[in-house]
């Protein structure tokens, strides 16, 4: 079998796999060993109540300059979360964002966990950018095209 060129698509067929008995894997489940090289543009997200209060626990090194003011890579994907939350389901994202004043085309995915089965607690993120052509960037506004992932593996 051939390895899979795209990041988020390794990604979400790791979490897919570890969650392969229908349920959301576990964020312990989750780290630099399960991931490998691909940890560098990963990111671990805490889900609190309200949704507003969840937090980055975990970065890595190529996405930390992700962790600006609003308008960048990192907002893109907490504002996603909500989403992903309440599908209960993995989402792949496509879109363009500003990344430190420079306008970016990006791909990535979250994808839920759980450590009860029920509860989702953590979201896990992957994420890889380029910047926009010169050409593209003049067409760059906010939006983004989501792609779920399997049907909800627990119940609502």
């Amino acid at each position: 079998m051939q390895e899979e060129r795209r990041l988020v698509w390794r990604v979400a067929r790791r979490w897919m796999e570890i969650g392969h008995d229908g349920r959301l894997p576990r964020r312990d489940e989750i780290d630099r060993c399960v991931m490998g090289e691909d940890w560098e543009n990963c990111l671990l997200i805490a889900v609190q109540s309200p949704i507003e209060y969840s937090r980055f626990v975990s970065v890595g090194v190529n996405l930390a300059v992700a962790l600006c003011p609003t308008d960048t890579l990192a907002g893109v994907l907490l504002s996603r979360l909500s989403r992903v939350v309440a599908a209960r389901r993995g989402a792949m994202i496509e879109g363009g964002a500003t990344l430190s004043g420079v306008g970016i085309l990006y791909r990535a995915t979250l994808l839920p966990l759980s450590e009860d089965g029920a509860t989702i607690d953590h979201v896990l993120g992957a994420a890889n950018y380029r910047s926009a052509s010169a050409e593209e960037a003049s067409t760059l506004e906010v939006t983004s095209r989501t792609h779920w992932l399997l049907e909800s593996p627990i119940p609502s």
